[in-house]
């Protein structure tokens, strides 16, 4: 972990801050049981910004008692998917053996390359009154290279990911590198994943070094280009532009982006891949069952129990 000063950002005038915005995302939201979830991506807007293929806000909700996150086991190929908690915990297993809860400023990074089965429950222990869950949950399509790669978790505590302070600004890298840092974390193509966290008028600067960025106002209100962006909200900026971000509250922001995928993806219900042929080939593979000698096996120590292929 390392503690330095985030430089304050350059002078912009306000004409270059007017062409950072190229567009404004409004998640769907949706109501899964014990709390909602809001999807910016994918979009009609827009499918990835950089790798990144699938954004989901968690919460914040607080659990009923013997209320929690049930994900049975479920299959997944051709991406990587990483959960950032806030608050709360989720209790990780997949068909390689790991079994590892997630705790909030840690990195659990589970690349699927040519298949991997996971589940994500609350453990028993917290499921009372009182528990409150609220984090992010982001899926990183692979390059065609690499999409059919062995499976792999890594597991990185809070402590050991790069931190910068200053300013009224707290700013942890999960992923990639930005402001000179870089996480210790594997990736498969330039990226950056960052957890932000500001004071009341304090301004941080995203460098323009990525050809895709965006920016999703998780807590409080932003100003950007003379707007003022609330809480659920993806800014996607200009390739190239300068831009800096005034929180006009206490904010919380998780910026994300990297150069474009090399090429589109198909996306449907857990798998992303870049050919028809490799997605209805993971469909019939799940669909088969094979948990003994199929591509697919179930969690070692959650097993009773999995999520069939949806019909459509």
């Amino acid at each position: 972990m390392s503690r330095t000063a985030v430089l304050e950002p350059a002078p912009t005038t306000a004409p270059q801050q007017r062409e950072a915005m190229e567009t404004v995302i409004v998640p769907r939201a949706r109501d899964i049981g014990a709390f909602e979830v809001r999807r910016s991506l994918p979009s009609s807007q827009r499918q990835m910004v950089g790798p990144f293929i699938f954004f989901d806000q968690m919460g914040p909700a607080v659990l009923s008692d013997g209320q929690g996150l049930d994900v049975r086991p479920h299959p997944h190929i051709g991406l990587a998917t990483v959960t950032y908690l806030y608050d709360g915990c989720i209790h990780h297993r997949d068909s390689l053996g790991h079994s590892v809860e997630i705790l909030p400023g840690a990195v659990n990074w589970m690349v699927a390359g040519k298949g991997i089965t996971h589940s994500e429950r609350t453990p028993q222990e917290r499921r009372k009154s009182g528990e409150r869950i609220f984090g992010i949950q982001t899926w990183v399509a692979l390059p065609k290279t690499v999409e059919e790669t062995e499976p792999r978790f890594e597991h990185v505590d809070v402590d050991q990911l790069p931190f910068l302070e200053g300013e009224g600004k707290e700013v942890r890298v999960i992923l990639g590198s930005l402001y000179g840092e870089t996480a210790p974390v594997q990736t498969f193509s330039e990226t950056f994943y960052v957890d932000a966290v500001l004071k009341t008028g304090a301004r941080l600067s995203l460098p323009g070094d990525y050809e895709e960025r965006g920016v999703y106002v998780a807590q409080g209100a932003v100003e950007l280009a003379g707007q003022r962006y609330e809480a659920g909200r993806m800014l996607i900026l200009r390739p190239g532009s300068a831009a800096t971000v005034t929180a006009l509250g206490p904010s919380r922001l998780m910026l994300l982006g990297g150069e474009p995928m090399d090429g589109p993806r198909y996306i449907w219900w857990n798998f992303v891949a870049s050919s028809r042929e490799k997605m209805e080939a993971a469909k019939r593979d799940w669909a088969k069952g094979d948990w003994e000698t199929g591509r697919f096996q179930l969690p070692p120590d959650d097993d009773e129990e999995f999520i069939p292929l949806p019909e459509s």
